[in-house]
């Protein structure tokens, strides 16, 4: 029966149909091996799948966004694994707990949790680091080695703390006058105790769907919340009405459609001919001026 089976379609993001049909070659009923056992050697024969990836292989496929900071989450790093940006895992969860530590034992990699202003609450590097203290969620981070000694080195430091020099005491003078003074009406301005936060920056594709689970509910704590969309893509000249027409039916069932527009940029070419007559192209269509009248 496992014979039947000859092709397997996996979802490829880079690929440009978005999918890659993978040919089993042909199986034998009786060589007793499994349908699964099938697939999984031809993806690993295809570098499609991984046992267990090493460092170097982690260091080669750090995302740009997070080379800036050095860290990079580990639901990032995990997503990677699951959508096909990295080579595919059998057990991606089993991995990270048992690979990260002896990452960052051997001094490969750091590990940091809990994001602070300063850097982070806890960092690991080049020591033992439990399996019960990985998690798999947005503020724990595999960090460069670089970054993670730079942060230990600078948690390691002594904190300076200056103690001010006693002076003696003053001479008491006389005072002339009422004991306390008259109070004075003044209009009391109120002070706002409130802040701004602004987000802005490019999005990497890997955390997209975590959006909506993670920082837009963080948002809604504060008041005042405004969120905007930016958003362009090129399309086929010959599919782009369509492709709108889908995208304000989209805006339409979000109830969004009087507030989010979808624009269509044209380019506008101008020709200017020897006849003393000027050509407009704007988008499909063309006009010709005369210019002799």
């Amino acid at each position: 029966m496992c014979a039947g089976y000859r092709f397997v379609v996996l979802y490829d993001p880079k690929d440009d149909s978005g999918v890659r049909v993978i040919d089993l070659g042909a199986g034998h009923a009786n060589s007793g091996e499994t349908l699964s056992g099938r697939v999984i050697s031809t993806l690993k024969s295809g570098a499609l799948l991984n046992d267990s990836p090493g460092a170097g292989y982690l260091a080669r496929k750090w995302p740009e966004p997070f080379k800036k900071n050095g860290a990079w989450p580990i639901s990032a790093l995990r997503q990677a694994f699951l959508n096909g940006t990295m080579e595919r895992l059998l057990e991606p969860d089993d991995y990270i707990r048992h690979k990260v530590p002896e990452f960052v034992a051997n001094g490969d990699f750091g590990y940091a949790s809990g994001a602070q202003e300063d850097g982070y609450y806890k960092v690991w590097y080049s020591e033992e680091l439990r399996q019960d203290e990985i998690s798999v969620d947005s503020d724990v981070y595999l960090l460069l080695p670089a970054i993670a000694k730079e942060l230990k080195a600078k948690a390691a430091r002594p904190t300076v703390v200056d103690v001010p020099t006693p002076q003696p005491p003053e001479t008491p003078v006389a005072v002339t006058g009422p004991l306390f003074p008259l109070p004075i009406d003044e209009p009391t301005v109120p002070v706002s105790r409130k802040r701004t936060i602004t987000i802005r920056g490019e999005i990497p594709t890997e955390v997209w769907n975590r959006l909506g689970r993670t920082l837009i509910p963080k948002l809604k704590m504060g008041g005042e919340l405004s969120v905007g969309l930016n958003v362009s893509v090129e399309v086929e000249a010959d599919t782009v009405q369509g492709f709108q027409m889908e995208l304000m039916q989209i805006l339409q069932d979000l109830n969004i459609a009087d507030t989010v527009k979808v624009e269509l940029k044209n380019e506008i070419q101008i020709k200017i001919s020897v006849e003393n007559s000027i050509y407009f192209q704007l988008g499909a269509e063309g006009f010709l001026l005369d210019l002799h009248r």
